[in-house]
């Protein structure tokens, strides 16, 4: 219900950075520009479009969530009243999610407002996309731990490792090779010329150092599928990046020719359609599983949010992603009608603040997201993967963020091997 509440928002924020949306709605309700005046929203609802209205229906669900962070301090029983209103009341929840988002259009000192939120969401959001960031490597891990697992017992799952490992490189090596063709230019694109020779010797050199005779000997199960899932993502993130880039023009032969940019876009507006709307899938899908599985014990253990004394045990199973944090616990049954799982031996099944807290960071996410970061004026969502400085840049740190977090976790164990042996 949080994650529909969640995309509710963001749906509507991203309709109302639509121009196309507009002149539809504009073109079709009858007495449009009436009903706009009576409620106060300026000519055609001008103040409930554009980024600033973006920011404002986002700062009412930030604070909706922040509010539910507050409330769910320190729940250590999930039968209490507090853990009740987490799970239950979802009408008046929603109610209170309404008038949040329409609160925040009635804040005084718009241009001071939006000034210190644009920042404050910059961090968040920046905070969110390290949370993401510190989950990949977190699945790398125990993809590799899982699948590994079942070797003693079957050796098929190493031939399933093998196959996924060669998959992965594959991915990875054609990526380069793509992007060096078509994203790359004698005459132009030397940033893209430069970074894309640095993330793939980086991924080169994770991944030699991951099965390095050292690293093998403090971790066992490091292997070629961790820094295969990495360089897959890393080379993802630069693809991103150079698509994100502004377009660069030279002239060749007196006529001016754009360059680098991605092959299979005719221009055509059913084309970018696509791409946009395949992108805004993607980037809605990540935020949305990124918010859930944060929550789990295993990613809250590997974020250092919840600490887990017992050892746990693996069983190697291709959907290993679900079902195994809550399989030893009993199911009781709500006089709601929904399921609620009970641990009172040592709390809650998952940190009910720390639920929201990730929820609040994904909705600054999604402002800054949608609003194209710093370049909001006169910015649509249909020009989302357009291009901009900002975005190149953001995404361009992101793979070096992730490489530089995977690379940690394997050398933590020759920097503190007392605190890792405990």
């Amino acid at each position: 219900m949080y994650a529909f509440y969640f995309l509710l928002v963001t749906v509507i924020c991203v309709i109302m950075m639509s121009p196309t949306v507009e002149q539809v709605i504009k073109d079709n309700v009858p007495f449009y520009s009436e009903l706009c005046k009576q409620m106060n929203a300026g000519d055609n609802c001008k103040t409930l479009v554009g980024y600033s209205a973006v920011y404002k229906m986002c700062f009412g669900m930030a604070c909706f969530f922040f509010f539910f962070f507050i409330l769910t301090i320190r729940i250590n029983n999930s039968t209490g009243c507090r853990a009740a209103i987490h799970n239950g009341f979802w009408l008046l929840k929603f109610v209170l999610l309404v008038g949040c988002c329409t609160g925040a259009f009635f804040i005084p000192q718009e241009e001071t407002f939006l000034e210190v939120w644009r920042y404050i969401g910059a961090f968040g959001g920046f905070i969110f996309l390290l949370i993401q960031l510190m989950l990949l490597v977190e699945f790398a891990h125990r993809w590799n731990i899982n699948w590994s697992s079942g070797v003693e017992y079957n050796r098929l799952w190493y031939a399933a490792l093998t196959l996924v490992i060669l998959i992965l490189f594959s991915i990875a090596v054609g990526a380069v090779i793509f992007m060096g063709v078509y994203y790359t230019h004698p005459e132009a694109c030397l940033l893209n010329k430069i970074f894309l020779g640095i993330n793939s010797s980086l991924c080169f050199i994770v991944s030699m150092l991951a099965i390095s005779p050292y690293i093998q000997k403090l971790q066992p199960k490091s292997g070629l599928l961790q820094p295969g899932v990495i360089s897959v993502y890393v080379m993802y993130l630069t693809f991103s990046a150079f698509s994100s880039k502004p377009k660069e023009m030279i002239t060749v032969d007196g006529v001016n020719q754009t360059v680098c940019v991605f092959p299979f876009d005719s221009g055509s507006e059913s084309d970018k359609k696509i791409v946009t709307s395949l992108g805004a899938v993607i980037l809605f899908a990540c935020i949305i599983y990124s918010c859930l599985t944060s929550t789990t014990k295993r990613s809250s253990a590997a974020l250092r949010v919840y600490r887990n004394s017992e050892p746990e045990t693996e069983r190697a199973r291709c959907c290993f992603c679900f079902g195994d944090d809550t399989e030893d616990y009993d199911e009781e049954k709500t006089t709601s009608g929904q399921s609620v799982l009970y641990d009172e031996q040592e709390g809650t099944i998952y940190g009910y603040s720390y639920f929201h807290f990730v929820f609040f960071l994904g909705s600054l996410y999604v402002m800054m997201t949608v609003t194209n970061w710093f370049h909001y004026d006169d910015h649509k969502i249909e020009k989302l993967l357009d291009g901009s400085w900002s975005v190149f840049w953001i995404k361009m740190a992101s793979c070096w963020v992730c490489l530089f977090i995977y690379m940690m976790t394997l050398i933590a164990p020759m920097m503190c091997p007392k605190r890792f042996e405990a």
